[in-house]
């Protein structure tokens, strides 16, 4: 015996061929309830009709319209009219699949972190070359640990001996041609630009991710709260992720590396990005990762199936913990011979 079934009616037939039972949706076609039906239909699951017959025949074996060659039989296929609204509410079912798609949160950030990515490389590498640049005329210039200030102060120089002045060091013997001075500045300017594209991409990685990760967000930070979702394909699978996974998310070639060479596993991954870790001593890290991805975990399942975000003083909580890890483990522990 067969169950067979579409969006509209349902019939049980044998072998032969010979119906013995059907069942017709009696809707008036409305578009709502089609496009409920074609998903429903889509997702492999049965129909009204589809389920009262299968109550009837239970030894009946379902199969979808088209989908297995069943026998010759006079099912109760769509009329022409049915046909046509069938059609319309499969484009509008399109439509709103392509505006779900675009409004998922998940996505807009993979792509913004993608682009960060890719623009910070390509910013980093203009700006070694900037600094290069300008010290070789300029071979005083100490720039410390903060060179940001320089591809502004580059392209905003109407010459080299402006620049000089500008940044309080001495005029160099010789210096660059007009055209080398013309690009030297155009390629300031363009660092310049790129770093502002930069801030405004991590901005919107920031607004996002508060939005989408609060939680996460608050205890992490907003851009390595957005990497891990990113990394984890989404806000959801992340969730579903053990803590032990969460801790070594981003670290997979090393993780790899540990299973065929049998070399040390990796403690951590994207999560070392946090000062809590990074900033800790060589011989807690692992103590400290292993606390904060069971406290990441948790975020986000409170993030995922939308419960009470997290608060300033929760994170508070966390950091005493990680400060008594601290206080518990001041130096390396002697290993035994």
């Amino acid at each position: 015996m067969w169950l067979w079934y579409d969006w509209q009616a349902a019939a049980v037939a044998d072998e032969d061929g010979i119906i013995h039972d059907q069942a017709v949706w009696d809707g008036f076609f409305d578009q709502r309830a089609l496009i409920e039906r074609l998903q429903c239909i889509a997702n492999g699951g049965l129909t009204q009709e589809a389920r009262l017959l299968q109550e009837r025949f239970p030894e009946a074996k379902a199969a979808i319209h088209g989908t297995v060659e069943l026998p010759d039989a006079d099912w109760p296929l769509p009329s022409d009219g049915a046909l046509n609204a069938a059609d319309k509410a499969a484009t509008e079912m399109a439509r709103q699949g392509v505006a779900q798609a675009a409004g998922d949160p998940d996505r807009r950030l993979e792509h913004l972190l993608r682009a960060s990515d890719e623009l910070r490389a390509t910013f980093l590498t203009m700006e070694a070359r900037l600094v290069e640049w300008v010290g070789l005329f300029l071979p005083e210039l100490r720039f410390g640990k903060d060179r940001s200030a320089l591809p502004k102060a580059v392209g905003e120089a109407d010459s080299l001996s402006s620049l000089a002045s500008r940044l309080e060091v001495a005029m160099p013997d010789v210096g660059p041609s007009k055209s080398e001075w013309k690009s030297l500045r155009e390629w300031g300017e363009s660092t310049a630009i790129f770093r502002g594209k930069l801030d405004r991409l991590e901005n919107a990685i920031r607004e996002l991710s508060e939005s989408h990760l609060p939680s996460l967000s608050i205890m992490l930070g907003p851009l390595l709260a957005a990497r891990l979702c990113v990394e984890a394909h989404g806000r959801m699978r992340l969730a579903r992720l053990p803590a032990g996974t969460v801790q070594v998310l981003g670290a997979e070639k090393a993780f790899f590396n540990h299973l065929k060479t049998g070399a040390a596993p990796p403690k951590h991954g994207h999560i070392f990005m946090h000062p809590w870790i990074s900033r800790s001593p060589r011989w807690v890290r692992g103590k400290i990762a292993r606390t904060i991805a069971a406290k990441a975990s948790i975020a986000a399942k409170v993030d995922a199936f939308e419960g009470e975000p997290w608060t300033k003083e929760m994170v508070e909580e966390i950091d005493k913990k990680i400060e008594d890890i601290k206080a518990a483990n001041p130096k390396p522990k002697r290993r035994s011979r």
